[in-house]
């Protein structure tokens, strides 16, 4: 077969490695787009965790101020119960400021109590609706983690079909033109023959003498640019 007809069969060849090296990049990107779903649905997860340890800090914050009352209304008993033992109006009087001061703080913690389970409210309702958010989210989540399978499916098998084209091609060529094909298809981010157009090279910009158009154009040899070392063909 002769050198011109070959290298048809190879830009035919490059028409499908182009898409094949196109899908096989949209490939590589959908685990990093699953990725960037992933941590975004984790983030959200942390508002949850937030708030639901907040709600456990002010359940302990209740424990502890309900822990404090019961030690003052104790201590508010005791010095009650001591008021008849004392002899002189003085110290009845002390005692009786005791007991006072002991209620009022015994009031100001009850004061806490409430302000403490008013929060806790607050924040049962803001976890309930997060917790909605956050069903909402891994639907959406999940949708599109599906969506990214599908399509990886659909790579997958536009690759079998292009494959199986390239087969078909393949015969028609020299296997050494094919070698050098492959080894430049591989190091040249899926391009390997180029044309060359208004006396450059498609693939680099680098620029091609005439006398090197004349030599493309004769059909004898392969001919590569000087720069990247793509092969050239003149689109005649």
């Amino acid at each position: 077969m002769d050198l011109k007809t070959q290298l048809s069969n190879l830009v035919g060849l490059q028409e499908i490695d182009s898409q094949i090296y196109a899908l096989n990049q949209e490939k590589q990107a959908k685990p990093l787009e699953i990725k960037a779903i992933e941590e975004q649905f984790e983030a959200k997860k942390q508002s949850l965790l937030v708030l639901e340890k907040l709600s456990l800090d002010l359940q302990k914050q209740k424990k502890d101020k309900e822990g404090e009352l019961a030690a003052k209304e104790e201590s508010a008993k005791k010095l009650q119960g001591q008021l008849f033992q004392l002899k002189t109006n003085k110290e009845y009087q002390t005692m009786l400021q005791q007991i006072a001061d002991t209620k009022a703080d015994g009031s100001v913690i009850e004061e806490n109590i409430l302000e403490i389970m008013v929060k806790m409210d607050k924040v049962k309702l803001d976890i309930e609706e997060e917790k909605k958010k956050l069903q909402e989210e891994e639907k959406f989540f999940n949708g599109e983690k599906a969506k990214v399978q599908i399509r990886v499916k659909e790579i997958d098998d536009k690759i079998a079909q292009l494959d199986a084209q390239r087969k078909q091609i393949i015969p028609g060529i020299d296997k050494k033109i094919i070698d050098q094909y492959e080894r430049v298809l591989a190091s040249r981010n899926g391009l390997a023959i180029t044309t060359a157009k208004n006396n450059s090279c498609q693939g680099c910009n680098m620029y091609v003498p005439p006398q090197v158009i004349n030599l493309i154009k004769m059909y004898e040899k392969i001919i590569t640019c000087e720069m990247c070392n793509r092969i050239l063909y003149f689109d005649d």
